[in-house]
């Protein structure tokens, strides 16, 4: 009986032993304790009979994803760039963004809206322009300082809500409406609400779409770097009209549906960007083209209303009934993005600037006037 309890007790401390090491051997092959961590593994000197322990360097690279979920759930929960230098991969809506800088949410000559949706980042190219379009136009067009929207995320790619393109950090909005001589809180710039340039769906209201206005977008379309410029068909027709006839700068000017309180600028591929693919420069951009548009508009909205639901109803008939595209997935994008979400996390971020959380004291906090919200536009004119 006494033996058996002995061979009992030496068992259990063996097993014991075993089942505190992380690494048990078993045939000669090392089979991981599920339990217990696997950064240290320790191992007996036979002669000395000391214990030394070996500790493996953690990674800097995160675990990758599965290929097959949907990569807008990979980007759009991203809070930092990517440690890497700096490259635009894929095409505007179909890429991610290496080594993003931030856009200072608040410069002398701007100030960056919609601070909670975190896209405030960008190539470093975009951003210098941004931030060049800025000062010139409060140098050169009399312009308080611009009010800056997305961008993209911190690594770009596909969004939870809102946009197809800024996806490779070469995207930005830059809205129609001057920035206030004061710096605003986080929550103003949540609810400070941009104007339509819109009289109606066919033309421009010319007591907001001024001077100021068109010299802003033209400076824009005139930079080198700039390869087209998103706005509302009605305000092209309105900056061909302003500017005599067909430029040079118009003819980056394109007519895009809804944009009709800000301009969307997209740029060039950037030097050292070897997988990012451009697009080159866009068609039907002459003011013919724009004065066609306004033609077959207006012939449109001036139909009785019986006569555009019997229109729409044959159209509708007539068109092919096409399945909803499946999102796109981590598969889907270049391969080069799964590196970009893998890698860690820059620490240092430049420029941060910290803004007021309450509302500045000794200053008023006026409302946009009631007819400044963007009122509802309809569609005239094919996505580009």
């Amino acid at each position: 009986m006494n033996k058996i309890c002995l061979l009992a007790g030496l068992a259990a401390v063996a097993i014991g032993g075993l089942a505190a090491s992380p690494v048990l051997l078993a045939g000669g092959t090392g089979i991981t304790n599920p339990s217990l961590p696997t950064q240290a593994t320790k191992t007996v000197a036979p002669s000395s009979g000391k214990v030394k322990v070996k500790v493996k360097k953690k990674t800097s690279r995160r675990r990758a994803p599965s290929l097959r979920i949907a990569a807008k759930k990979l980007f759009g929960h991203e809070r930092r760039p990517a440690d890497l230098p700096p490259s635009s991969i894929g095409f505007y809506s179909k890429g991610c963004l290496a080594g993003a800088k931030m856009l200072p949410p608040t410069g002398k000559y701007w100030q960056a809206m919609r601070l909670s949706r975190n896209r405030n980042w960008g190539h470093p190219t975009l951003v210098a322009l941004v931030e060049k379009l800025a000062k010139d136009a409060h140098d050169k067009d009399h312009w308080n300082g611009l009010l800056v929207g997305d961008l993209t995320q911190p690594r770009g790619g596909p969004m939870l809500s809102g946009h197809k393109s800024h996806q490779i950090g070469l995207d930005a909005d830059v809205w129609l409406r001057e920035m206030p001589k004061r710096v605003m809180s986080r929550q103003e710039r949540e609810k400070f609400q941009p104007i339509s340039m819109l009289k109606n769906a066919l033309s421009v209201d010319d007591k907001k779409f001024t001077h100021k206005i068109f010299a802003l977008i033209r400076r824009a379309a005139s930079y080198r770097e700039v390869a087209r410029v998103g706005v509302n068909p009605a305000i092209k027709h309105a900056l061909c009209k302003m500017a005599g006839g067909d430029k040079p700068w118009l003819s980056k000017i394109q007519s895009w549906p809804g944009h009709h309180y800000h301009m969307h600028i997209r740029i060039k591929c950037p030097p050292g960007s070897k997988s990012c693919r451009g697009q080159g420069r866009p068609g039907g951009t002459s003011f013919a083209a724009s004065k066609k548009w306004y033609r077959n508009a207006k012939a449109w909205a001036d139909l009785p209303a019986a006569e555009k639901k019997r229109r729409t109803a044959r159209a509708n008939k007539k068109r092919k009934k096409h399945k909803p595209k499946p999102q796109i997935t981590l598969a889907g994008l270049p391969s080069a993005c799964r590196t970009v979400l893998t890698a860690k996390a820059r620490d240092k971020i430049e420029d941060v600037v910290i803004l007021p959380i309450k509302k500045p004291v000794g200053q008023v906090v006026t409302a946009p006037a009631p007819d400044s919200a963007p009122a509802p536009v309809p569609t005239l004119a094919r996505r580009q």
